[in-house]
């Protein structure tokens, strides 16, 4: 083994959060007839002095005695070229982000995003070539990027991984960064090509390429090995019965963790967890760390490797093209970052299952702080930021992603809770995705009923419909009410409708929550905010706001419109407010066109209408 670092340490302040970025340039060359080495590793670490490290698959990092133990205050990114199933690696060619210890808390087939493809392109780490590596780390978030010494820069990182250093590194006031390489009885050589590295913002230096030097590569060893037939027989039976126990303890194995992966999925490596890692963190999916169920499946919380929590939710599939868009559809979402959507971090296939992973948010969905006694009531000023973040959410996803995201399942019950009752949208399996300046494609009739715009009808979704969707859980929100109320008085049964009646009385207040207090509650802000879901939940597509419009209005940036409860829109709600059943039964669509299902956490009108 063999360790390279820089002299001069990286100091911390407590004052001033660490950011760094790294570019270099490595090659892994295999010795002539054998599959290569262990691989090498970029490394953070308080000490240069890795004398009780290991070699072989602990990279000269990490040793067996205080493999995942805090004491070893080590962070390193790498370049892995064996299989270890005990550090849980995917394949003998990835990269992985440890902390502490060899078993990664990320992972990926070593790839890159190719920005002609608009996928990944794998890369093979003992191909004896040159390779460049990047490593950010800005905030909490690491990325780590790749790729082949002609390809810029790609546009998405291999590997994203939210990091917290002083969780890592407590106490520390200075680091090393470097690099170590191991090898053992399968033998390559480590070559540091060139390296550059900043800290907190500064100008990383650029990397000339056309300066690197040759990659040596060693010359073959001719040795001619004569054995005699009775050594040849002896190592095919042994070698025979070697393999049918290897196979025996596999395929046990096997049925107990296997997976689906098809061909299509190779460029979602990087967002793909394994089974085995899952049914760890849930601890086998046990009923303690149940969630809840919905329409779609059960969730879950886990806990990985430093403690990071996360939510499973696992749902059953069929296999067929309707997964692979799907699929396609979560890992885009994984690249839109912003701090009021629920984080969704991957993946996995396993049988008839499809398990998507999320970060966990621990004060679980908003509709149970609305409707259940259990958690508990929200004051107003607590509510008007849920309504202002998932405001900020929408418009996010309408204008500022790469690609416009209509969510078109907006409700209380799929906003939820972090730990500071931040209000975070989630649960995108209906969401679908178009250019900019274009228009979305028709579809299957898909919403919740009582959040659904007249049009949706029609199989027309758009911008629009969500912000339909939007107005009305912003009167969700505000009167602590569903949509729709099946088991109160002819008048009140139709929420839009009845905050429209308490309006023609000049009563807005009455429609409000009564278990909000009087003191707290600003009647220009909540009058403000029903006015606004009224507005947003205009019948008339064209007299809906836009988000961007709507985030102006909540933060007072833009005056309300000058409208009244008889505008045109406002008092028809009640014949486009219908229930499933009779949405059914108003198109002729064939039984696999429209299909409803209902939660326990909703009442029986809340069907959820999906191709």
């Amino acid at each position: 083994m063999a360790h390279v670092f820089y002299k001069e340490p990286i100091k911390l302040t407590s004052y001033k959060p660490l950011s760094f970025s790294t570019h270099f340039v490595c090659a892994l060359v295999p010795h002539p007839g054998a599959e290569g080495g262990h691989g090498m590793a970029f490394v953070i670490s308080p000490s240069t002095d890795f004398s009780h490290a290991e070699s072989t698959r602990y990279l000269g990092i990490f040793n067996v005695s205080k493999n995942g133990s805090p004491s070893s205050d080590v962070l390193a990114v790498e370049l892995d070229t064996i299989w270890n199933p005990d550090f849980e690696d995917i394949n003998s060619n990835h990269v992985g982000i440890d902390v502490h210890s060899p078993l990664s808390v990320g992972i990926a087939s070593a790839s890159y995003f190719s920005d002609v493809t608009k996928k990944n392109e794998s890369i093979n780490l003992l191909s004896g070539k040159p390779i460049q590596v990047w490593v950010d780390y800005e905030g909490t978030m690491l990325n780590v990027s790749m790729a082949p010494l002609e390809i810029k820069k790609p546009s998405l990182p291999l590997l994203s991984q939210s990091i917290n250093f002083s969780e890592i590194f407590p106490n520390r006031s200075r680091l090393f960064v470097g690099f170590s390489a191991a090898t053992g009885t399968a033998i390559s050589y480590q070559y540091l090509l060139s390296w550059s590295f900043c800290t907190n913002k500064g100008s990383l230096q650029r990397l000339d390429i056309s300066r690197l030097p040759q990659v040596p590569h060693p010359r073959a060893e001719h040795k001619k090995m004569i054995l005699s037939p009775m050594v040849i027989v002896l190592l095919g039976f042994v070698a025979v019965m070697g393999s049918g126990v290897v196979t025996g303890v596999y395929f046990i194995r096997w049925r107990k963790y296997g997976e689906v992966t098809e061909s299509w999925e190779k460029e979602y490596g990087a967002h793909r967890f394994s089974y085995k890692s899952l049914y760890k963190a849930t601890k086998g999916f046990n009923k303690d760390e149940f969630l809840g169920k919905g329409g779609f499946g059960e969730v879950y919380r886990g806990n990985l490797p430093l403690s990071r929590v996360i939510a499973v939710k696992r749902m059953s599939h069929d296999g067929d093209e309707g997964v692979k868009q799907f699929v396609s559809e979560v890992v885009s979402m994984r690249c839109l970052k912003h701090r009021n959507l629920v984080p969704l971090l991957g993946y996995c296939r396993r049988k008839h299952e499809l398990l998507l992973v999320s970060e966990y948010m621990p004060n679980g969905s908003l509709d149970e702080h609305l409707f259940y006694d259990k958690k508990p009531l929200l004051s107003w000023s607590q509510r008007l930021v849920i309504v202002k973040g998932i405001a900020s959410a929408l418009c996010y996803l309408h204008t500022g992603a790469d690609r416009v995201v209509l969510h078109r399942d907006i409700k209380a019950s799929n906003v939820m809770l972090d730990a500071e009752f931040n209000g975070r949208l989630g649960d995108f399996g209906m969401a679908r995705f178009h250019e900019h300046g274009g228009y979305a494609y028709p579809t299957g009739v898909v919403g919740t009923i009582g959040y659904m715009a007249p049009e949706v009808i029609d199989m027309v979704a758009s911008t629009g419909t969500d912000v339909y969707a939007f107005g009305v859980f912003m009167l969700e929100v505000t009167c602590g009410r569903r949509p729709v109320e099946p088991q109160l008085q002819c008048e009140k049964r139709l929420l839009i409708k009845w905050v429209c009646e308490c309006w023609k009385r000049d009563s807005l207040l009455d429609a409000v929550d009564p278990r909000l207090g009087g003191d707290e509650v600003l009647p220009e802000e909540v009058e403000m905010v029903m006015k606004l879901g009224l507005l947003c939940s205009n019948i008339v597509p064209e007299s809906r706001p836009t988000m961007e419009q709507v985030v102006l209005y909540l933060n007072r940036s833009l005056p309300l419109p000058d409208v009244s409860p008889y505008s045109v829109g406002f008092s028809s709600h009640s014949s486009v407010l219908i229930d499933a059943a009779s949405l059914v039964a108003s198109r002729s669509w064939s039984a696999s066109s429209i299909s409803c299902s209902s939660s326990p956490n909703n009442s029986p009108y809340y069907g959820t209408a999906m191709m």
